[in-house]
């Protein structure tokens, strides 16, 4: 999806030997990322990276709380990240 910009198939992203995984594995957890906004299902099985996705895999995105992290580590509720009160 990412390496092609664009869309991706369960099947396609098994045959690329970029995922070491039964195709079965890869659809259950493009849906579960699909469920969460990070993925976007576009039809016949196909997949695409969402704004969200795309700033989940930045780290500027909390996909548990939906909300997006700014540069100093705190979400769009004004709430510092796990992660950064974890490293204080």
């Amino acid at each position: 999806m990412r390496e092609n910009e664009g869309t991706g198939t369960p099947k396609e992203i098994h045959d690329s030997g970029l995922i070491r995984v039964s195709r079965t594995q890869i659809g259950r957890r493009m849906k579960k990322l699909s469920e969460h906004g990070l993925l976007k299902h576009v039809g016949n099985g196909a997949y695409v990276i969402t704004e969200e996705g795309e700033a989940y895999l930045e780290e500027r995105y909390d996909a548990e709380e939906g909300v997006y992290i700014d540069e100093n580590g705190v979400n769009s509720e004004g709430i510092a990240s796990e992660q950064e009160t974890n490293d204080v």
